[in-house]
């Protein structure tokens, strides 16, 4: 009896070795990835800007999309928008607080597949220290092998949040009564993800 409970227990302890060598995690290549956004600016136009310092790692089961945890983390400070005055004021207190809060960050709670590669991505969004639950919409690429062996992957995605309700709530009225800052910022996420053999 002692040695079927023995070999028992060896077998559950390969199985969660063999579980946790399924495990596999892709890295970001900063060089063909973007995480950029647009607002509506006097509801005339969309202003355009991207953060050029992040980081996203992505952990698969068995190389499976829909296993996928998804951590990303953005350095507040490294918002671009191509003006400067504009982006000092977009640190400032007013709308990030960079010194206070300096990451934005997003982890997956469920990833669903919605076909065609295709998937809904669930998790909270964290801003200014506030956390809420956004929905990603991606779509993800085939998995391709590069010429030096390493596998790719890349990953388009979206999604719309309300600015104030992370606290970001600075705006002005014109004399037309329309806002200078729209409150809904659609963010786009384009990244490219390697595994290396």
């Amino acid at each position: 009896m002692r040695k079927v409970v023995l070999v028992f227990a060896a077998s559950l302890l390969a199985l969660g070795a063999q579980a946790q060598e399924q495990k596999t995690v892709w890295s970001l290549d900063p060089a063909h990835s973007s995480v950029g956004f647009s607002v509506r600016h006097m509801m005339v136009s969309n202003v355009r800007g991207e953060f050029t310092q992040f980081s996203v790692s992505v952990t698969t089961v068995a190389d499976k999309p829909e296993t996928a945890q998804v951590e990303v983390s953005i350095q507040a400070a490294s918002i671009d928008t191509r003006i400067a005055d504009r982006d000092k004021h977009l640190r400032s207190a007013d709308f990030l607080d960079v010194e206070k809060f300096p990451t934005i960050t997003f982890v997956s709670k469920k990833v669903e597949p919605a076909g065609n590669g295709k998937f809904r991505v669930t998790g909270d969004l964290t801003i200014k220290g506030v956390s809420k639950p956004v929905v990603l919409e991606a779509e993800v690429s085939p998995v391709m092998k590069d010429p030096w062996g390493n596998l790719r992957v890349g990953v388009h995605a979206t999604t719309t949040i309300n600015r104030k309700d992370f606290g970001v709530s600075w705006h002005k009225v014109l004399d037309t009564g329309e806002v200078v800052v729209g409150d809904d910022v659609r963010v786009i996420l384009d990244v490219e993800l390697v595994r290396k053999p």
